[in-house]
């Protein structure tokens, strides 16, 4: 069986959730999990766009899909 991925550095998901709603750890692990990722465009408009429709973004994914919100690769 395919080894699931969870969302922000491994961590279950409502863990991730709580991260997720708090917006300066939205921010925070947002960008170093894309850049960790390789993402580096996606890391630089989620430094410059972290706070607004992004976050919002990350919140309805979260709760509806059940994973954090790939910018560019939802």
């Amino acid at each position: 069986m395919a080894k699931s991925k969870k969302d922000y550095f491994g961590l279950a998901w409502i863990v991730s959730l709580i991260l997720a709603i708090i917006p300066i750890t939205s921010w925070i692990c947002g960008f170093i999990t894309r850049f960790s990722e390789g993402k580096i465009v996606a890391g630089i408009i989620r430094l410059l766009f972290g706070f607004t429709i992004v976050w919002l973004l990350d919140l309805i994914f979260m709760i509806f899909s059940h994973k954090i919100c790939r910018l560019l690769n939802c």
